[in-house]
């Protein structure tokens, strides 16, 4: 037997099953809902007496509403043990192993629940629809940009329709934006656009992507290229393309997470370059965009806001 298997590597740390996380830490729901498939906690990163904190059992993915926050497990702890990715690699390859805290399977709670509650692809065409264009705009993204790169989905919900600016991946599953959601398809994967530069971009999400995009319309194509991870938690996923490149530029979000990122990213080498210090004071590259640089404090004494 491999005992690297025993242990919690970056990629194994993310597919934790966070349920068993959380009972195994004194946790336990207080509430199940949607046919048992979204599980509420009492916050188990602050103190609060009404349980705002919830599991979504069939992806794996939590969300704080205190906080304002979520993503998948790895997220999860660098927030709950406030340390870096390298500590809490050693947190919990000390404290547990991949026989005492199961990996994630989605089967586990799969059986039973309805189709008609997962998400349904319907249907892929040219960005078209007026809010879609509309909340491109809010976001200071211009069409002409995300035309490029992105499609008009159609997807089914729970028996209901709803459409919204989709991002391929690698492996064809989608991120999906509107005004009112952030979804996404399966499979989850990053998407890398490239042919062989020397030079390569990376982002957390495609709006912060389609941002860069927009502030630099006339560069050549073929002297950069860029991943976008679709999630902070899939960098390691994008380690063999990076590393065929000499110089890595890092455009992740100023959050727990992207910071915490950032910092591993540093380690690996001086190929890797942080370039969020242009937008330190706000949480991403797309929010800086949408402020023109200016400060949030300073737009809100003027009467205005990001919309």
């Amino acid at each position: 037997m491999d005992l690297s298997e025993e242990y919690f590597s970056l990629g194994k740390a993310r597919e934790i099953d966070l349920n068993l996380f959380l009972e195994r830490e004194g946790f336990a729901p207080v509430a199940r809902k949607k046919n048992d498939t979204d599980w509420w906690y009492l916050s188990p990163l602050r103190n609060e007496s009404t349980a705002s904190f919830h599991v979504d059992v069939l992806r794996n993915e939590w969300y704080d509403f205190g906080l304002g926050t979520g993503g998948n497990p790895l997220d999860f702890f660098l927030r709950y043990y406030q340390r870096g990715i390298p500590e809490v690699l050693e947190i919990l390859n000390r404290n547990y192993s991949t026989y005492t805290l199961e990996l994630f399977e989605p089967e586990r709670f799969a059986v039973g629940i309805r189709s008609e509650h997962k998400l349904s692809v319907k249907s892929v065409q040219p960005l078209y629809s007026y809010p879609l264009k509309n909340y491109l705009h809010e976001r200071s993204i211009p069409v002409a940009v995300a035309d490029v790169f992105c499609k008009e989905i159609s997807y089914e919900v729970g028996g209901r329709l709803y459409y919204a600016i989709g991002f391929q991946n690698d492996a064809g599953g989608w991120e999906m934006r509107n005004k009112n959601f952030k979804q996404s398809s399966t499979p989850k994967d990053i998407t890398c656009l490239g042919l062989g530069a020397g030079t390569c971009h990376v982002f957390e999400g495609f709006m912060d992507f389609l941002s860069y995009r927009s502030l630099h319309p006339y560069e050549d194509p073929k002297t950069v290229d860029y991943v976008v991870l679709n999630g902070a938690g899939l960098f390691d996923r994008a380690l063999p393309f990076l590393n065929a490149h000499d110089r890595v530029h890092l455009w992740l979000d100023r959050d727990v997470t992207g910071l915490a990122y950032r910092d591993y990213a540093l380690s690996l080498g001086s190929r890797y370059v942080d370039e969020s210090t242009l937008y330190e004071r706000f949480k991403d590259l797309n929010e800086w965009l949408q402020c023109k640089g200016e400060s949030p404090r300073v737009r809100q004494k003027a009467g205005l806001s990001l919309g």
